[in-house]
């Protein structure tokens, strides 16, 4: 290791890669050896340790890659590179090398099997409409799915995942009902819009009313046409003005309407929308509120107008199916 060099990030980002591919040497002597000199090597600096967990977490591709997928690829592009002088060319191989990895990974994460097996799903970017067997219509956007159970006395739609707008047709002996983990929506009229995230369900209502019975909740709870409703298991969920009118013109236009929304909510419902990986720590980003319209149709653009929100904010593209967000003025 040539500590003559100037410690760039460049040059310390080499360094930590040459250290990288030691510790996969065939021979376990060898592997011994690179494990005492590289624990020195971060020891002996902090920009070292610091330059070393970059790459770490690049050439695992994170804590859900070294999970379940193989760091071989990313370290046998590295030992292709490593006789190569260039610092840029180092890196490039670890972008390389995390480019193989990613597409296995996704294909494990992005459709699980109840998401595989379901009635009507999408892909990233994808909008569907279907007319239902009793003449309703449903339609889903990107990275969406439901199962469909339609009988002579019920007609219910489980959301698994993603984002569907409902417009049902009235049957007065067959109740439609919208399910999800964490509680039902029964129409008592026609047209809204049904979310899934992470740890509850949105639902904004463009006409009429339905009846929303939440999990752990003793009643049932009325939301009517021009609110908006998100409840969860540990929440028992609080009734807000959204303009149905809006909602529907954006969801024709593939567009995401948010007023006063968490960044991290954001990025959680920009990343349905593209192949990949959007990566971002919500807690850290928690005092970022975004109000826009947002193009889901071009994520890219998307993301291009965060930034021109809130300057601070930082984008990296790492390969084309991982994007990492930060702020580092909030840490």
């Amino acid at each position: 290791m040539n500590s003559r060099l100037p410690n760039t990030p460049e040059t310390l980002a080499a360094q930590a890669a040459d250290w990288i591919v030691r510790l996969s040497a065939d021979d376990p002597d060898e592997r011994r050896t690179a494990e005492a000199g590289f624990t020195a090597w971060k020891q002996a600096d902090p920009r070292h340790a610091a330059a070393a967990a970059r790459l770490e977490a690049l050439i695992g591709q994170l804590d859900h890659i070294r999970d379940r997928g193989s760091q071989i690829p990313a370290r046998q592009a590295l030992r292709t590179l490593r006789a190569q002088s260039s610092p840029r060319r180092i890196v490039a191989a670890l972008a390389l090398g995390a480019a193989l990895l990613l597409p296995g990974w996704l294909a494990l994460q992005s459709a699980p099997p109840t998401v595989l097996l379901a009635d009507l799903r999408t892909g990233s970017g994808e909008w569907i409409d279907q007319r239902l067997a009793d003449g309703s219509r449903l339609s889903l956007n990107g990275n969406s799915a439901v199962n469909l159970e339609f009988d002579a006395k019920t007609r219910t739609i489980a959301l698994l995942r993603g984002e569907i707008l409902v417009d049902v047709v009235p049957d007065r002996d067959r109740p439609f009902v919208v399910s999800t983990a964490h509680g039902s929506i029964r129409a008592l009229g026609t047209r809204f819009l049904v979310s899934r995230e992470a740890d509850a369900t949105v639902l904004s209502m463009i006409e009429s009313r339905v009846e929303v019975s939440i999990d752990g909740q003793p009643r049932p709870l009325v939301v009517g046409a021009g609110q908006r409703l998100r409840f969860g298991s540990d929440d028992a969920g609080e009734l807000a003005a959204v303009d149905g009118e809006l909602l529907e013109t954006a969801w024709q236009r593939h567009q995401l309407v948010v007023r006063n929304e968490p960044l991290g909510k954001v990025l959680e419902q920009l990343a349905r929308h593209r192949p990949g990986v959007i990566r971002y720590d919500a807690a850290a980003l928690a005092g970022l509120h975004v109000s826009a319209v947002l193009p889901l149709d071009d994520t890219d653009r998307a993301l291009q107008l965060l930034i021109n929100n809130f300057p601070g904010l930082r984008i990296r593209t790492l390969t084309p199916y991982l994007v990492v967000v930060d702020h580092p003025k909030t840490r």
